[in-house]
């Protein structure tokens, strides 16, 4: 954690996020979303998708590249395939929307796919993923994003970093959730470091010489490379044909930066997959079956210099945990942000304390 953090409530930082997007023009239900979908991600560990990203969501809500009250159209084009139209909405609300609607037809049909266009930056993919659990089922959630990788063996950004998700419900033992980006690693927390100061590891990206550098600054000016090479190109030309193409919304360079465009809309594009477990088997037997598959992984020895076995979710999980007892911590530059958007819109900020809190509710 950088030095100057603090700790904030997480019921009290959630009411704060939501009363802000209220004063922006969200309806109360519309405004939660968003806020529970922002402290998901900071309670799962994931600040380049929490609260940090308020400032830039209220800007662009403020400039009116964002629908803050959309009529959002949902075309059921199949007997288990849906379109929807975003109009240009906050992501959580259209991706939720759209999550929601797959859900209702794979409970109806076994197995449904959702495509959603004209829709903005929506949070942590694993969000809507993890929609699907409660109904069991598996979920899986892909969007695309503004341009930021290189395809493999080029030095311009055509591809985002085009994150995926996938969630599977298990009986004694959570739930798997997959959460990974298509590139090295999250364009937001190399922004976070450039804002900070901080160096990123070699490998994660390029100036815009086409050099690899170390220095996040200069990364952001360049292009972020993909995981393992080629195949992470590949995976995320395929996020990109799935969330970009087939939806209908804008694809690579056309997909408007949240960051660095305020003359247009950033249309991005999301897709969405739910299975109902019920179908292929009972539910009781596939958590079963789950279970054991875990137990047997979670048994196998650990690797030098490693404790245990880690499954997807485990480290987010008991990260969430914690918070939830101890509260969010925030840096410092963060707070400041959140407190200059407090003092603007009249929305008070929670407390904050240099030390974690007793049960996060202080």
């Amino acid at each position: 954690m950088p030095d100057g953090s603090t700790y904030v409530a997480c019921d009290r930082l959630g009411a704060f996020t939501a009363a802000v997007f209220v004063r922006l023009g969200l309806s109360s239900e519309d405004a939660a979303e968003v806020a529970r979908c922002l402290l998901t991600a900071d309670l799962r560990g994931i600040g380049s998708h929490g609260v940090s990203r308020v400032p830039i969501y209220a800007e662009r809500l403020r400039r009116g590249l964002v629908n803050p009250t959309p009529s959002l159209r949902v075309e059921r084009t199949g007997s288990a395939v849906a379109v929807v139209d975003g109009d240009n909405g906050m992501g959580a609300v259209v991706g939720t929307r759209a999550m929601a609607e797959a859900i209702a037809l794979a409970g109806a049909h076994g197995a449904a796919a959702v495509a959603a266009r004209h829709g903005n930056h929506y949070g942590i993919a694993s969000y809507y993923a993890m929609q699907a659990l409660d109904h069991d089922c598996i979920g899986l959630a892909l969007t695309n994003t503004a341009p930021a990788m290189a395809p493999w063996g080029g030095r311009e950004a055509f591809l985002g970093t085009n994150p995926l998700a996938a969630a599977a419900p298990a009986g004694a033992h959570p739930a798997i959730v997959l959460d990974m980006a298509t590139s090295v690693a999250a364009r937001g927390k190399i922004r976070l470091a450039a804002q900070r100061g901080e160096a990123i590891p070699e490998g994660w990206a390029l100036d815009a010489a086409g050099a690899p550098t170390t220095d996040a600054a200069k990364a952001m000016a360049g292009v972020i490379l993909p995981f393992a090479g080629p195949k992470g190109s590949a995976l995320a030309l395929l996020v990109e044909i799935l969330s970009g193409v087939l939806s209908g919304a804008a694809v690579g360079p056309a997909v408007g930066s949240q960051y660095t465009e305020f003359d247009r809309r950033q249309d991005v594009g999301h897709f969405f997959v739910v299975l109902d477990v019920a179908r292929f088997m009972p539910v009781a037997e596939f958590k079963g079956r789950m279970d054991a598959m875990i137990a047997a992984l979670k048994a196998g020895a650990p690797a030098k210099g490693h404790r245990e076995v880690l499954l997807p979710g485990d480290i987010e999980r008991a990260t969430a945990e914690r918070r939830r007892r101890t509260g969010v911590p925030l840096s410092r530059e963060i707070v400041a942000a959140l407190g200059e958007l407090s003092e603007g819109l009249g929305v008070p900020f929670p407390d904050t304390s240099p030390e974690p809190l007793a049960d996060g509710r202080r």
